[in-house]
Protein backbone atom coordinates (compact mmCIF):
# COMPACT_ATOMS: atom_id res chain seq x y z
CA UNK A 1 0.00 0.00 0.00
CA UNK A 2 2.52 2.94 1.03
CA UNK A 3 4.82 2.61 -2.15
CA UNK A 4 1.99 3.37 -4.53
CA UNK A 5 -0.44 5.93 -2.36
CA UNK A 6 1.63 9.01 -2.91
CA UNK A 7 -0.80 10.66 -0.56
CA UNK A 8 0.13 9.20 2.18
CA UNK A 9 4.19 9.28 1.49
CA UNK A 10 3.51 13.40 0.65
CA UNK A 11 1.75 14.37 3.74
CA UNK A 12 3.89 11.94 5.91
CA UNK A 13 7.01 13.77 4.30
CA UNK A 14 5.02 17.39 4.71
CA UNK A 15 4.22 17.04 8.40
CA UNK A 16 7.96 15.83 9.37
CA UNK A 17 9.27 18.91 7.39
CA UNK A 18 6.81 21.41 9.07
CA UNK A 19 7.94 19.50 12.50
CA UNK A 20 11.73 19.74 11.71
CA UNK A 21 11.44 23.11 10.22
CA UNK A 22 10.03 24.72 13.38
CA UNK A 23 12.04 22.96 15.64
CA UNK A 24 14.94 24.27 13.84
CA UNK A 25 13.94 27.54 14.55
CA UNK A 26 14.81 27.17 18.02
CA UNK A 27 17.87 24.79 18.10
CA UNK A 28 20.29 27.34 16.04
CA UNK A 29 19.58 30.56 18.42
CA UNK A 30 20.09 28.09 21.54
CA UNK A 31 23.43 27.35 20.88
CA UNK A 32 24.70 30.38 19.15
CA UNK A 33 23.06 32.05 21.94
CA UNK A 34 24.24 29.81 24.75
CA UNK A 35 27.69 30.51 23.67
CA UNK A 36 27.79 33.95 23.53
CA UNK A 37 26.12 35.00 27.07
CA UNK A 38 28.66 31.64 28.70
CA UNK A 39 31.27 34.03 26.89
CA UNK A 40 29.77 36.92 28.96
CA UNK A 41 29.31 35.14 31.93
CA UNK A 42 33.14 34.15 32.09
CA UNK A 43 33.76 38.00 31.69
CA UNK A 44 32.19 39.02 34.65
CA UNK A 45 33.90 36.12 36.86
CA UNK A 46 37.35 37.36 35.25
CA UNK A 47 36.45 40.91 35.84
CA UNK A 48 34.12 41.18 38.66
CA UNK A 49 32.48 43.76 36.34
CA UNK A 50 28.76 44.11 37.69
CA UNK A 51 27.80 44.89 33.66
CA UNK A 52 28.70 41.73 32.41
CA UNK A 53 26.55 39.90 34.90
CA UNK A 54 24.02 41.86 34.00
CA UNK A 55 24.98 41.53 30.17
CA UNK A 56 24.86 37.97 30.49
CA UNK A 57 21.63 37.51 32.82
CA UNK A 58 19.40 39.38 29.98
CA UNK A 59 20.55 36.95 27.37
CA UNK A 60 19.93 34.62 29.55
CA UNK A 61 16.55 34.91 29.81
CA UNK A 62 15.70 35.05 25.89
CA UNK A 63 17.60 31.80 26.04
CA UNK A 64 15.59 30.16 28.11
CA UNK A 65 12.49 31.05 26.47
CA UNK A 66 13.81 29.81 23.21
CA UNK A 67 15.12 26.39 25.07
CA UNK A 68 11.86 25.88 26.50
CA UNK A 69 9.61 26.48 22.89
CA UNK A 70 12.93 24.03 20.94
CA UNK A 71 12.00 20.96 23.60
CA UNK A 72 8.44 21.18 23.15
CA UNK A 73 8.94 20.75 19.14
CA UNK A 74 11.93 18.29 19.69
CA UNK A 75 9.56 16.27 21.84
CA UNK A 76 7.01 15.89 19.06
CA UNK A 77 9.57 15.21 16.03
CA UNK A 78 10.71 12.59 17.68
CA UNK A 79 7.18 10.77 18.61
CA UNK A 80 6.51 11.18 14.50
CA UNK A 81 9.35 8.57 14.00
CA UNK A 82 6.99 5.86 15.57
CA UNK A 83 3.56 7.30 14.73
CA UNK A 84 4.31 8.30 10.82
CA UNK A 85 7.20 6.33 9.83
CA UNK A 86 6.98 2.75 11.60
CA UNK A 87 8.53 0.83 8.80
CA UNK A 88 11.65 3.25 9.24
CA UNK A 89 11.21 2.48 13.08
CA UNK A 90 11.13 -0.95 12.51
CA UNK A 91 13.63 -1.51 10.09
CA UNK A 92 16.47 0.59 11.76
CA UNK A 93 15.62 1.41 14.76
CA UNK A 94 18.10 -0.58 16.83
CA UNK A 95 20.73 1.72 15.27
CA UNK A 96 19.00 4.78 15.15
CA UNK A 97 17.45 4.72 18.70
CA UNK A 98 20.76 4.43 20.15
CA UNK A 99 22.44 8.10 19.70
CA UNK A 100 18.47 9.20 20.42
CA UNK A 101 18.60 7.46 23.58
CA UNK A 102 21.96 8.12 24.58
CA UNK A 103 20.60 12.20 23.47
CA UNK A 104 18.09 12.01 25.86
CA UNK A 105 19.47 9.67 29.11
CA UNK A 106 23.02 11.72 29.14
CA UNK A 107 22.81 15.07 26.95
CA UNK A 108 19.10 16.64 28.16
CA UNK A 109 19.14 15.38 31.69
CA UNK A 110 22.74 17.69 31.84
CA UNK A 111 20.74 20.48 30.59
CA UNK A 112 17.66 19.71 33.21
CA UNK A 113 20.47 19.12 36.48
CA UNK A 114 22.26 22.41 35.61
CA UNK A 115 19.94 25.22 34.16
CA UNK A 116 18.27 25.14 37.11
CA UNK A 117 21.53 26.53 39.06
CA UNK A 118 21.88 29.03 35.98
CA UNK A 119 18.60 30.56 36.41
CA UNK A 120 18.66 30.43 39.91
CA UNK A 121 21.64 30.32 41.78
CA UNK A 122 23.15 33.55 40.71
CA UNK A 123 23.09 34.23 44.74
CA UNK A 124 22.71 31.23 46.08
CA UNK A 125 26.62 29.19 44.81
CA UNK A 126 30.03 30.73 44.22
CA UNK A 127 30.82 32.39 40.78
CA UNK A 128 32.78 29.78 39.77
CA UNK A 129 29.76 27.42 40.23
CA UNK A 130 27.57 29.28 38.68
CA UNK A 131 29.99 29.57 35.79
CA UNK A 132 30.51 26.28 35.27
CA UNK A 133 26.56 25.45 35.32
CA UNK A 134 26.02 27.93 32.54
CA UNK A 135 28.90 26.15 30.42
CA UNK A 136 27.60 22.36 31.12
CA UNK A 137 24.13 23.92 30.14
CA UNK A 138 25.44 24.71 26.97
CA UNK A 139 27.46 22.21 26.37
CA UNK A 140 24.35 19.85 27.10
CA UNK A 141 22.53 21.35 24.60
CA UNK A 142 25.32 20.53 22.27
CA UNK A 143 25.91 17.17 23.07
CA UNK A 144 22.33 17.03 22.30
CA UNK A 145 23.02 18.33 19.23
CA UNK A 146 25.59 15.82 18.75
CA UNK A 147 23.79 12.47 19.03
CA UNK A 148 20.60 13.89 16.88
CA UNK A 149 22.90 14.61 14.02
CA UNK A 150 24.93 11.30 14.35
CA UNK A 151 21.65 9.70 13.98
CA UNK A 152 20.69 12.29 11.21
CA UNK A 153 24.25 11.27 9.47
CA UNK A 154 23.67 7.51 9.81
CA UNK A 155 20.80 8.13 7.81
CA UNK A 156 23.03 10.10 5.20
CA UNK A 157 26.17 7.36 5.35
CA UNK A 158 24.86 4.09 6.76
CA UNK A 159 27.89 2.78 9.08
CA UNK A 160 28.79 0.17 11.36
CA UNK A 161 25.58 -2.29 10.94
CA UNK A 162 24.97 -5.65 8.89
CA UNK A 163 21.06 -6.63 7.86
CA UNK A 164 19.92 -9.74 9.78
CA UNK A 165 17.67 -11.43 6.83
CA UNK A 166 16.05 -13.20 9.78
CA UNK A 167 14.30 -10.26 11.52
CA UNK A 168 14.81 -8.12 8.69
CA UNK A 169 16.41 -5.61 10.45
CA UNK A 170 19.59 -3.74 10.63
CA UNK A 171 21.53 -3.99 13.20
CA UNK A 172 24.35 -2.45 14.77
CA UNK A 173 27.68 -4.04 14.86
CA UNK A 174 30.02 -1.02 15.13
CA UNK A 175 28.80 1.44 17.80
CA UNK A 176 31.78 3.89 17.02
CA UNK A 177 31.84 3.61 13.63
CA UNK A 178 27.86 5.28 13.75
CA UNK A 179 29.60 7.78 16.74
CA UNK A 180 32.64 8.88 14.53
CA UNK A 181 31.93 8.46 11.26
CA UNK A 182 33.44 11.20 9.26
CA UNK A 183 29.90 12.87 7.82
CA UNK A 184 28.40 12.72 11.50
CA UNK A 185 31.76 14.35 12.75
CA UNK A 186 31.71 17.25 9.91
CA UNK A 187 27.87 17.45 10.13
CA UNK A 188 28.13 17.63 13.69
CA UNK A 189 30.56 20.82 13.52
CA UNK A 190 29.10 22.51 10.53
CA UNK A 191 25.90 22.75 12.23
CA UNK A 192 26.96 23.95 15.47
CA UNK A 193 29.65 26.20 14.10
CA UNK A 194 26.91 28.12 11.62
CA UNK A 195 24.26 28.55 14.43
CA UNK A 196 27.06 30.80 16.00
CA UNK A 197 26.17 33.21 13.30
CA UNK A 198 22.38 33.14 13.65
CA UNK A 199 23.15 33.79 17.35
CA UNK A 200 25.44 36.40 16.74
CA UNK A 201 22.58 38.36 14.23
CA UNK A 202 20.64 37.78 16.86
CA UNK A 203 22.07 39.53 19.34
CA UNK A 204 23.98 42.54 17.22
CA UNK A 205 19.80 43.04 15.53
CA UNK A 206 18.46 42.94 19.30
CA UNK A 207 21.88 45.33 20.70
CA UNK A 208 21.08 48.09 17.63
CA UNK A 209 17.05 47.65 18.24
CA UNK A 210 18.65 49.18 22.07
CA UNK A 211 20.63 51.88 20.40
CA UNK A 212 18.18 53.22 17.94
CA UNK A 213 15.75 53.33 20.97
CA UNK A 214 18.45 55.17 22.76
CA UNK A 215 18.48 53.24 25.69
CA UNK A 216 21.35 50.88 27.47
CA UNK A 217 24.26 52.18 25.32
CA UNK A 218 27.31 50.50 27.03
CA UNK A 219 24.98 46.81 27.24
CA UNK A 220 24.48 47.27 23.62
CA UNK A 221 27.91 47.96 22.81
CA UNK A 222 28.91 45.24 24.91
CA UNK A 223 26.88 42.79 23.10
CA UNK A 224 27.88 43.66 19.74
CA UNK A 225 31.24 43.73 20.52
CA UNK A 226 31.24 40.11 21.50
CA UNK A 227 28.78 38.72 19.37
CA UNK A 228 30.58 40.50 16.21
CA UNK A 229 33.62 38.53 16.77
CA UNK A 230 31.41 34.83 17.45
CA UNK A 231 29.50 35.82 14.00
CA UNK A 232 33.11 36.39 12.30
CA UNK A 233 34.67 32.98 14.17
CA UNK A 234 30.99 30.91 12.92
CA UNK A 235 31.29 31.92 9.28
CA UNK A 236 34.56 31.13 8.75
CA UNK A 237 34.46 27.83 10.52
CA UNK A 238 31.57 27.05 8.59
CA UNK A 239 32.86 28.06 5.39
CA UNK A 240 36.04 25.05 5.81
CA UNK A 241 33.70 22.52 7.38
CA UNK A 242 31.32 23.64 4.50
CA UNK A 243 33.98 22.51 1.88
CA UNK A 244 34.60 19.30 4.22
CA UNK A 245 30.65 18.76 3.93
CA UNK A 246 31.00 19.14 0.05
CA UNK A 247 33.37 16.40 -0.36
CA UNK A 248 31.75 14.46 1.72
CA UNK A 249 28.81 14.63 -0.15
CA UNK A 250 30.46 14.17 -3.51
CA UNK A 251 32.07 10.57 -2.19
CA UNK A 252 28.88 9.40 -0.67
CA UNK A 253 25.97 11.29 -2.17
CA UNK A 254 26.71 12.47 -5.16
CA UNK A 255 23.73 12.91 -6.53
CA UNK A 256 23.19 15.73 -3.91
CA UNK A 257 25.69 17.18 -5.12
CA UNK A 258 24.94 17.11 -8.75
CA UNK A 259 21.43 18.87 -7.88
CA UNK A 260 23.03 21.46 -5.60
CA UNK A 261 24.80 22.38 -8.52
CA UNK A 262 21.61 21.73 -11.00
CA UNK A 263 24.51 19.58 -13.15
CA UNK A 264 23.14 16.93 -15.84
CA UNK A 265 26.41 16.63 -17.36
CA UNK A 266 29.60 16.28 -15.91
CA UNK A 267 33.19 16.08 -16.55
CA UNK A 268 37.17 16.73 -15.70
CA UNK A 269 37.56 20.15 -13.91
CA UNK A 270 33.82 21.42 -13.57
CA UNK A 271 32.58 24.53 -12.20
CA UNK A 272 30.74 25.88 -9.64
CA UNK A 273 27.65 27.86 -10.41
CA UNK A 274 28.03 31.28 -8.35
CA UNK A 275 24.41 32.41 -9.75
CA UNK A 276 22.20 31.13 -12.00
CA UNK A 277 18.80 30.65 -13.12
CA UNK A 278 17.69 27.18 -14.49
CA UNK A 279 15.29 26.49 -17.02
CA UNK A 280 11.85 25.66 -15.73
CA UNK A 281 10.45 21.83 -16.02
CA UNK A 282 13.93 20.74 -17.16
CA UNK A 283 13.98 16.62 -16.64
CA UNK A 284 17.41 15.01 -17.11
CA UNK A 285 16.88 13.20 -20.60
CA UNK A 286 14.69 16.22 -22.09
CA UNK A 287 18.02 17.30 -23.67
CA UNK A 288 17.01 21.06 -22.91
CA UNK A 289 20.00 23.50 -21.18
CA UNK A 290 19.74 23.27 -18.05
CA UNK A 291 20.11 26.80 -17.26
CA UNK A 292 18.77 29.87 -18.72
CA UNK A 293 22.18 31.70 -17.62
CA UNK A 294 24.30 31.23 -14.90
CA UNK A 295 28.03 32.72 -14.06
CA UNK A 296 30.48 29.76 -12.51
CA UNK A 297 33.45 29.61 -10.91
CA UNK A 298 35.74 27.38 -13.41
CA UNK A 299 37.12 23.82 -11.73
CA UNK A 300 35.77 25.01 -8.65
CA UNK A 301 33.35 22.10 -8.35
CA UNK A 302 35.85 19.77 -8.66
CA UNK A 303 38.43 21.09 -6.18
CA UNK A 304 35.46 20.94 -3.35
CA UNK A 305 34.36 17.68 -4.41
CA UNK A 306 37.60 15.69 -4.84
CA UNK A 307 40.08 18.55 -3.89
CA UNK A 308 41.50 18.44 -7.64
CA UNK A 309 40.56 21.34 -9.78
CA UNK A 310 40.99 18.99 -12.42
CA UNK A 311 39.00 16.07 -10.84
CA UNK A 312 36.16 14.42 -12.79
CA UNK A 313 32.31 15.10 -10.88
CA UNK A 314 29.67 13.21 -12.09
CA UNK A 315 26.14 15.16 -13.24
CA UNK A 316 22.57 13.68 -12.86
CA UNK A 317 22.66 12.52 -16.70
CA UNK A 318 26.00 10.44 -15.67
CA UNK A 319 24.69 8.92 -12.93
CA UNK A 320 21.49 7.68 -14.52
CA UNK A 321 23.51 6.53 -16.99
CA UNK A 322 26.28 4.91 -15.05
CA UNK A 323 29.63 3.70 -17.20
CA UNK A 324 32.18 6.35 -15.72
CA UNK A 325 35.42 5.00 -13.71
CA UNK A 326 34.76 5.68 -9.84
CA UNK A 327 37.54 3.93 -7.32
CA UNK A 328 35.44 0.69 -7.21
CA UNK A 329 35.44 0.23 -10.77
CA UNK A 330 32.75 1.52 -13.75
CA UNK A 331 29.72 2.87 -11.84
CA UNK A 332 26.67 1.15 -12.56
CA UNK A 333 23.56 2.91 -14.32
CA UNK A 334 20.28 3.42 -12.29
CA UNK A 335 18.89 0.51 -13.66
CA UNK A 336 21.51 -2.06 -13.29
CA UNK A 337 21.21 -0.89 -9.27
CA UNK A 338 17.07 -1.42 -9.69
CA UNK A 339 18.00 -4.59 -10.80
CA UNK A 340 20.02 -5.39 -8.32
CA UNK A 341 17.69 -3.84 -5.69
CA UNK A 342 15.33 -6.35 -6.86
CA UNK A 343 17.34 -9.12 -7.11
CA UNK A 344 18.06 -8.28 -3.42
CA UNK A 345 14.60 -8.26 -2.45
CA UNK A 346 13.87 -11.71 -3.94
CA UNK A 347 16.63 -13.26 -2.28
CA UNK A 348 15.50 -12.20 1.31
CA UNK A 349 12.03 -13.70 0.57
CA UNK A 350 13.81 -17.05 -0.36
CA UNK A 351 15.93 -16.76 2.58
CA UNK A 352 13.01 -16.99 4.18
CA UNK A 353 11.25 -19.12 2.71
CA UNK A 354 14.19 -21.49 3.01
CA UNK A 355 14.74 -21.12 6.45
CA UNK A 356 10.66 -21.96 7.46
CA UNK A 357 11.17 -25.53 4.49
CA UNK A 358 14.46 -25.92 7.08
CA UNK A 359 16.36 -26.01 3.52
CA UNK A 360 19.99 -25.44 4.58
CA UNK A 361 21.11 -25.17 0.95
CA UNK A 362 18.74 -22.30 -0.07
CA UNK A 363 19.36 -20.38 2.72
CA UNK A 364 23.39 -20.46 2.28
CA UNK A 365 22.69 -19.56 -1.40
CA UNK A 366 19.68 -16.83 -1.01
CA UNK A 367 21.88 -15.28 2.22
CA UNK A 368 24.80 -15.26 -0.34
CA UNK A 369 23.25 -13.18 -3.08
CA UNK A 370 21.51 -10.98 -0.76
CA UNK A 371 24.75 -9.97 0.82
CA UNK A 372 26.06 -9.58 -2.40
CA UNK A 373 23.03 -7.19 -3.60
CA UNK A 374 22.22 -5.78 -0.50
CA UNK A 375 24.02 -2.23 -0.56
CA UNK A 376 21.72 -1.52 -3.43
CA UNK A 377 18.29 -2.77 -1.70
CA UNK A 378 16.65 0.64 -1.65
CA UNK A 379 16.84 1.10 -5.01
CA UNK A 380 14.52 -2.33 -5.34
CA UNK A 381 11.32 -0.17 -4.55
CA UNK A 382 11.86 2.74 -7.36
CA UNK A 383 9.19 2.25 -9.68
CA UNK A 384 11.51 4.29 -12.76
CA UNK A 385 15.00 5.39 -12.46
CA UNK A 386 13.99 8.79 -12.47
CA UNK A 387 12.39 8.21 -8.81
CA UNK A 388 16.11 8.77 -7.68
CA UNK A 389 16.42 12.05 -8.68
CA UNK A 390 15.64 15.16 -5.85
CA UNK A 391 13.76 18.22 -6.24
CA UNK A 392 16.98 19.98 -8.57
CA UNK A 393 15.59 23.43 -8.57
CA UNK A 394 14.64 23.36 -4.73
CA UNK A 395 18.29 21.99 -3.60
CA UNK A 396 20.23 24.40 -6.00
CA UNK A 397 18.20 27.86 -5.35
CA UNK A 398 18.48 26.80 -1.21
CA UNK A 399 22.15 25.86 -1.41
CA UNK A 400 22.91 29.84 -3.24
CA UNK A 401 20.68 31.31 -0.82
CA UNK A 402 22.89 29.63 1.92
CA UNK A 403 25.92 30.68 0.44
CA UNK A 404 24.80 34.16 -0.51
CA UNK A 405 23.24 35.18 2.68
CA UNK A 406 26.63 33.94 5.00
CA UNK A 407 28.80 36.12 2.78
CA UNK A 408 26.42 39.16 3.48
CA UNK A 409 26.81 38.07 7.37
CA UNK A 410 30.37 37.83 6.90
CA UNK A 411 30.52 41.22 5.40
CA UNK A 412 28.41 42.90 7.91
CA UNK A 413 29.96 41.69 10.82
CA UNK A 414 33.47 42.78 9.84
CA UNK A 415 31.71 46.07 9.18
CA UNK A 416 30.17 46.26 12.13
CA UNK A 417 33.62 45.07 14.31
CA UNK A 418 35.72 47.43 12.59
CA UNK A 419 32.97 50.30 13.59
CA UNK A 420 32.51 49.69 17.02
CA UNK A 421 36.30 49.55 17.22
CA UNK A 422 36.44 52.91 15.65
CA UNK A 423 33.55 54.10 18.19
CA UNK A 424 31.63 54.90 15.13
CA UNK A 425 28.73 52.40 15.34
CA UNK A 426 26.38 54.59 17.73
CA UNK A 427 25.99 57.15 15.50
CA UNK A 428 25.28 54.85 12.24
CA UNK A 429 21.48 54.25 12.71
CA UNK A 430 21.00 53.14 9.32
CA UNK A 431 23.19 50.22 9.59
CA UNK A 432 21.49 49.44 13.26
CA UNK A 433 18.64 49.37 11.22
CA UNK A 434 19.89 47.05 8.93
CA UNK A 435 21.33 44.61 11.61
CA UNK A 436 17.39 44.94 12.90
CA UNK A 437 16.18 43.37 9.83
CA UNK A 438 18.49 41.14 9.21
CA UNK A 439 17.62 39.18 12.18
CA UNK A 440 15.07 37.16 9.62
CA UNK A 441 17.63 36.50 7.14
CA UNK A 442 20.03 34.37 9.47
CA UNK A 443 17.15 32.32 10.12
CA UNK A 444 16.34 31.86 6.20
CA UNK A 445 19.99 31.49 6.00
CA UNK A 446 19.89 28.69 8.35
CA UNK A 447 16.57 26.91 7.46
CA UNK A 448 18.12 26.98 3.72
CA UNK A 449 20.99 24.72 5.26
CA UNK A 450 18.85 21.67 6.39
CA UNK A 451 16.61 22.30 2.87
CA UNK A 452 19.70 21.45 1.05
CA UNK A 453 20.98 18.94 3.59
CA UNK A 454 17.17 17.03 3.60
CA UNK A 455 15.85 17.32 0.51
CA UNK A 456 18.73 17.05 -1.56
CA UNK A 457 19.49 13.56 -0.15
CA UNK A 458 15.58 12.31 -1.00
CA UNK A 459 14.31 10.08 -1.92
CA UNK A 460 15.80 8.34 0.67
CA UNK A 461 15.19 7.67 3.94
CA UNK A 462 18.34 5.64 4.43
CA UNK A 463 20.76 5.88 1.83
CA UNK A 464 20.51 2.96 -0.59
CA UNK A 465 19.33 1.31 1.42
CA UNK A 466 15.15 2.43 2.25
CA UNK A 467 13.47 4.92 0.20
CA UNK A 468 10.65 7.24 1.70
CA UNK A 469 8.17 5.40 -0.11
CA UNK A 470 8.72 2.16 2.08
CA UNK A 471 9.52 3.82 5.58
CA UNK A 472 6.00 5.61 6.34
CA UNK A 473 3.55 4.16 7.92
CA UNK A 474 0.34 2.08 7.00
CA UNK A 475 -2.06 4.35 8.04
CA UNK A 476 -4.63 6.36 6.36
CA UNK A 477 -3.46 9.84 5.00
CA UNK A 478 -6.41 11.48 6.48
CA UNK A 479 -4.75 10.63 9.92
CA UNK A 480 -1.60 12.39 8.73
CA UNK A 481 -3.50 15.42 7.07
CA UNK A 482 -5.04 15.61 10.38
CA UNK A 483 -2.55 15.81 12.56
CA UNK A 484 -0.48 18.46 10.23
CA UNK A 485 -2.67 20.87 10.65
CA UNK A 486 -2.97 20.48 13.92
CA UNK A 487 0.86 20.56 14.55
CA UNK A 488 0.42 23.53 12.15
CA UNK A 489 -1.85 25.48 14.44
CA UNK A 490 0.23 24.29 17.25
CA UNK A 491 3.45 25.26 16.39
CA UNK A 492 1.94 28.56 14.72
CA UNK A 493 0.63 29.22 18.56
CA UNK A 494 4.09 28.73 20.40
CA UNK A 495 5.57 30.59 17.63
CA UNK A 496 3.40 33.93 18.43
CA UNK A 497 3.50 33.15 22.13
CA UNK A 498 7.54 32.70 22.27
CA UNK A 499 7.92 35.69 19.89
CA UNK A 500 5.67 37.97 21.90
CA UNK A 501 7.65 36.70 24.92
CA UNK A 502 10.96 37.57 23.69
CA UNK A 503 9.60 41.28 22.44
CA UNK A 504 8.20 42.13 25.64
CA UNK A 505 11.64 41.17 27.67
CA UNK A 506 13.69 43.01 25.65
CA UNK A 507 11.95 45.90 25.94
CA UNK A 508 12.01 45.61 29.61
CA UNK A 509 15.75 45.35 29.10
CA UNK A 510 18.75 44.62 30.91
CA UNK A 511 18.41 44.89 34.98
CA UNK A 512 19.65 48.40 36.47
CA UNK A 513 22.06 48.81 39.02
Amino acid sequence: MYQNDLTLIDWSRAQFALTAMYHWLFVPLTLGLGLIMSIMETLYYRTKDEKWKRTARFWMKLFGINFAVGVATGIILEFEFGANWSNYSWFVGDIFGAPLAIEGIFAFFMEATFIAVMYFGWEKVSPKFHLASTWLTVGGATLSALWILVANAWMQFPAGMHFNPETVRNEMNDFWAVALSPVAINKFFHTVISSWMLGAAFVIGVSSWFLIKKRDKIFALDSIKIAAIVGIAGIALSWWTGHESAYQVAQKQPMKLAAMEGLYEGGDGAGLVAIGLLTPGKQYDDGKDPFIFNIQFPKMLSFLAQKDFNAYVPGINNLMEGGYDTPNGKALSMNEKIAKGKLAANALEQFREAKRMQNAALETEAKQRLDENFAYFGYGYFQSPADAIPNVPLVFYSFRIMIILGGYFLLLFVIIAFLVYKKQFVEKVWLQWICLLSIPLAYITSQAGWIVAEVGRQPWAIQDILPVSAAVSDIEPSSVQITFFLFLGLFTTLLIAEIGILVKQIKVGPEKN
